[in-house]
């Protein structure tokens, strides 16, 4: 099960993305082919994976198995919850989990760090899509949820901030080995070049 999971990370990072080197701007940049709410959200999912990517990208390998206390997620655990949680939660929006991929195991399947981020980056592209699939008109259908009801916009509205808290956790995660997030080097880097003297 954890080659199948490895080989269709693989192929999504090969086949649908590009690694991310540098923060999002979707709300300059646009969301191509997708307008209204669901443009909004997608903005949204774009710039955590960026975040989520480039801090990936900056914590040192040998951090992956750092965790704050026994019991407690793992570096590379709490990117591979946020993967699954992009393979669970979309099923409820018409996007199924992709056959083979076994998200119940998925948190354990590797501390190997340039797996941890395919399958992230992979977990991505399937919640994007999710996005830019799907129609409009689903926004109001409702379905079960956690012993009552929720449409499928709120599904939405759910999925991004449960998934950013897990991007907070990992943000302080990385302040506590001593690791600044990218975006914040970015900000500091011009706020310095806009204090240098003009020559």
């Amino acid at each position: 099960m954890k080659r199948t999971l490895l080989t269709f990370c693989l192929f999504m990072l090969t086949t649908n993305t590009v690694r991310i080197a540098a923060q999002v701007h979707p709300y300059r940049d646009g969301t191509p082919g997708v307008k209204g709410y669901r443009s909004e959200v997608l903005a949204l999912v774009m710039i955590q994976e960026s975040e989520f990517t480039r801090l990936a990208e900056a914590i040192p390998a040998e951090k992956y198995t750092w965790r704050p206390a026994p019991g407690v997620k793992s570096v590379a655990e709490v990117l591979l919850h946020a993967s699954g949680a992009n393979y669970n939660m979309y099923k409820f929006v018409g996007a199924p989990v992709p056959a083979g991929l076994d998200v119940n195991d998925i948190e354990q399947s590797t501390t190997d760090k340039a797996k941890v981020i395919a399958t992230l980056t992979a977990s991505y592209a399937h919640a994007k899509k999710a996005i830019t699939d799907m129609p409009d008109a689903n926004l109001e259908k409702t379905l079960d949820w956690s012993g009552g009801k929720i449409t499928q916009r709120g599904v939405l509205m759910f999925i991004v901030p449960h998934i950013a808290e897990h991007l907070g956790q990992l943000i302080a995660y990385a302040r506590i080995n001593g690791v600044v997030p990218p975006w914040t080097i970015d900000e500091q880097k011009e706020q310095a070049q806009k204090a240098a003297p003009k020559q």
